[in-house]
């Protein structure tokens, strides 16, 4: 699995990119004319209404190809996501396109804490995330600003996902979107009543159970519909049990002279994480999987020394007890478009979140510095009986978040123009607090129960936060065939970070006294977007793109790369005085087109190409001498800008037409991403110019084979991803990996006057030919080491359904 650094065999001059994409480019405006206008984005963000049942009628039709904007953009419809599993993370169905680097450790895509995500070489954090035009947060494990999109509506409820690469709409709701934007949409109610379940069994004892309402039209112009889920599946690779419960309501009110939609989401989950595994340089023991102990409690008790000492020769991984992560989180909006006239649509929605979890681990009390904390608090006392004479701790970070929002855009046309502007105002309380428990060797807790009775509060940090976005954007349809867009976006936020509760003198890493208090306001008022579409022929379209972004400096207490988790006041207000947000500017070229053929058995090809730019500077770094211990005791010693980087890439994706039955869509993606700037540690300076991006591969190809007749449907998904660097030095990298997936399904015909109606059965196989490997990397040092989560092995789903 690692590799000492080497020259990639594949590694192409620029000028022969540069040349091949000009020709690329060239060719497929005469042979790749642009495709009917189906999903877009229009210029308040909002998908319009009838995209997704366009995409979903079209059951061969792998992306549907935005062709109204002047950027990449591309929307799969919700049939498509739950062809890769009933149920899957809708974040997960993108890793068939073009630019998209996504990995999990479990199939469904749900576990958060072994997810990774990378765009065009931004990291999932470095992305925008909404729903239903309500903003997501940044997707960072620590709960601080948001919930996943799996966690704010249930799979089978997408309506559609856009992925928009390299910069996202000017109205999106985000600080986070340096790298572009993921919009989830949840589905409209029917305009018949309908009862919908399903049930799918699975590898590992894997049942889930979903079921659907709609009432129908009622009461003039009204629809709505309740749905619930349940998820109980067994970890692959130790005894934990991943599990949860969702619902979902939606309303809509169509008057003619506006829409009014309200929307509900409950959702209560636990996560048991698995760890990952640490991999040294020159190291070729590394186990494949870093299993718990639990339930087996009698083992994990063999499993130290009398002293609480985990075996030597384990090194770093050593195994806890058991770990997970439970959240309970309630979003709800309530969205207003109001029709003025023919030509204007004025749109208000109001927002609220709340989130209650707890990041729980129960380890060791030996190992990573924790003798010398807990001395802290219980000095000259044996720390083995104090936490409850087992020789574990448990360990718990526990959030909360209390959110709420405002977003108001309206869009009006005026002659050739169409004018775009809005506000949107966020506020955000959210805490974390660092706790330790005693597991009690009489008595031990389990990873589904909320420990209690706490024997140290680490500390307790509360952020208080406001963000002001706003927006002014113009279409000018210069001509039918063409058309300009530029505008502007602003981003403010005010940022008040305090800790209730302050380790005691000596608990953080490095030896401070505090962690760090105060105020950080950041207001950038103009960040400007330009952009053009031609209209080359009614099936030819290019489109250009230039726009910068801005990422604000992340508000979570003693976590992350946060201001407020540096382990001195002193440098929080060095940081404050010195740093600059993240930034980055994104040009962007590209063609798309869709064209009717009669070339024997192929009878159409649709595609897009285009390719991109990215300076991203004033890139941020925790710097830490040992980031595993920083994590768990707190306090990073550095938080610093540490010079740009230059990403330049292509991405290609289209799908041939082989008559009304057989399809096949490939997307290929080639990716530079390269550090401008060595950095210093505080000790030496890391050289880092020149360097790749870790985690982010050069190289991915991706397929999607699809076939039906007669009721059945087969798809073949093939995903490979090219060699990934593990450190920002690139001393060491993980291998490429090929992963290919199946689906086969059919719908039966039932007699005329059946109450059953649409049964149907699906047989989903992930991993299909067994592929091992490294799927999440984990980068959090210069060199020498890095963490991976292990590919899960393949795995068969049953899905049954029908409706009412």
């Amino acid at each position: 699995m690692i590799q000492q650094k080497m020259k990639l065999p594949c590694r192409l001059p620029p000028s022969l990119i540069a040349a091949a994409c000009t020709a690329l480019l060239s060719a497929l405006l005469s042979a790749l004319p642009s495709c009917p206008a189906q999903a877009h984005t229009s210029a308040t963000g909002d998908m319009e209404a009838n995209s997704a049942a366009t995409a979903t009628e079209a059951s061969m039709q792998t992306v549907v190809i935005s062709t109204r904007t002047t950027r990449s953009t591309v929307a799969m419809s919700g049939a498509e996501v739950q062809k890769i599993l009933p149920g899957t993370n809708p974040i997960k169905a993108l890793q068939t396109l073009p630019g998209v680097s996504f990995q999990s450790a479990d199939p469904w895509g749900n576990n958060e804490q072994n997810l990774s995500l990378f765009v065009h070489g931004f990291s999932g954090s470095q992305l925008g995330y909404t729903l239903d035009g309500v903003p997501l947060g940044d997707q960072q494990y620590g709960n601080y600003n948001g919930l996943s999109p799996q966690r704010a509506v249930i799979s089978e409820n997408v309506g559609a996902v856009v992925l928009s690469s390299g910069a996202g709409d000017l109205a999106t709701p985000s600080t986070s979107n340096l790298g572009g934007t993921i919009d989830t949409f949840s589905s409209t109610p029917l305009q018949q009543r309908r009862a919908t379940v399903e049930q799918t069994f699975g590898s590992y004892k894997a049942s889930r159970t979903y079921g659907r309402f709609d009432t129908g039209e009622f009461g003039g112009g009204n629809t709505m519909y309740v749905s619930a889920m349940r998820l109980d599946a067994k970890a692959w690779d130790f005894e934990g049990q991943q599990g949860g419960k969702q619902l979902n309501a939606k309303f809509v009110r169509d008057t003619g002279a506006g829409v009014l939609t309200a929307y509900f989401n409950y959702n209560d989950k636990i996560e048991p994480n698995e760890d990952s595994t640490v991999h040294l340089a020159g190291e070729t023991s590394s186990p494949y999987t870093r299993p718990f102990t639990y339930p087996d409690f009698a083992a994990a008790l063999k499993y130290l020394s009398p002293t609480g000492a985990t075996p030597a020769a384990d090194g770093n991984n050593y195994r806890n007890y058991y770990s997970d992560a439970q959240r309970t989180d309630y979003l709800a909006y309530v969205k207003y478009e109001a029709h003025l006239g023919d030509a204007t649509k004025w749109t208000n929605q109001a927002y609220h979140h709340i989130d209650d979890g707890v990041g729980v681990v129960a380890g060791p009390i030996g190992v990573a510095g924790l003798p010398g904390l807990f001395s802290v608090y219980f000095p000259n006392q044996n720390l083995k009986q104090v936490f409850g004479n087992s020789g574990y701790a448990t360990r718990t970070t526990e959030y909360d978040i209390k959110r709420g929002g405002l977003i108001s855009n309206v869009v009006t046309e005026a002659g050739a123009h169409k004018i775009g502007f809005g506000i949107w105002w966020e506020h955000n309380k959210a805490s974390a607090y660092r706790r330790w428990y005693a597991l009690d060797v009489n008595n031990p807790s389990t990873p589904y129960d909320r420990p209690a009775n706490a024997l140290i509060t680490q500390y307790g940090s509360l952020i208080d936060n406001n963000v002001v976005q706003l927006h002014l954007q113009d279409e000018w349809r210069m001509r039918p065939d063409f058309a300009l867009q530029a505008g502007f976006k602003s981003s403010l936020q005010f940022a008040e970070g305090t800790f209730p509760v302050q380790p005691a003198p000596g608990a953080i890493a490095g030896g401070s006294k505090a962690l760090p208090v105060g105020k950080i306001i950041t207001k950038k008022w103009f960040l400007p977007q330009f952009g053009a579409r031609w209209d080359v022929t009614p099936r030819d379209q290019v489109f250009v793109n230039i726009q910068k972004n801005l990422r604000q400096f992340v508000t979570y207490g003693a976590g992350g790369a946060s201001p407020w988790s540096l382990a001195s006041q002193a440098g929080f207000d060095l940081f404050k005085s010195t740093a600059k947000p993240e930034t980055s500017v994104t040009y962007e070229v590209g063609v798309r087109g869709n064209r009717e053929l009669d070339l024997g058995a192929v009878s159409r090809i649709e595609g897009q190409a285009n390719i991109y730019h990215v300076d991203f500077s004033n890139r941020i770094l925790q710097i830490s001498p040992n980031p595993v211990v920083s994590s768990i005791i707190g306090g990073n010693p550095i938080l610093a800008n540490v010079g740009s980087v230059r990403t330049t890439g292509l991405d290609v994706a289209g799908t041939v037409y082989f008559g009304k039955h057989f399809s096949f869509y490939d997307g290929v993606s080639y990716n530079r991403s390269e550090y401008a700037d060595d950095y210093s540690n505080g000790a030496a300076v890391v050289r880092t110019a020149g360097k790749k991006v870790p985690n982010s591969p050069e190289w991915m190809n991706k397929f999607v084979a699809s076939a039906n007749h007669s009721g059945w449907e087969v798809q073949l998904v093939g995903d490979y991803v090219g060699k990934r660097y593990a450190t920002f030095t690139n001393d060491l990298a993980v291998d490429p990996y090929f992963q290919m997936s199946l689906s086969i399904g059919t719908k039966f015909t039932m007699p005329a006057g059946s109450m059953l109606k649409q049964p149907r059965l699906k047989l989903t196989v992930s991993n299909l030919t067994q592929e091992t490997g490294a799927s999440v990397v984990l980068v959090g040092a210069a060199s020498g080491t890095y963490n991976t989560f292990p590919i899960a092995p393949r795995q068969v789903f049953l899905t049954l359904g029908a409706s009412f």
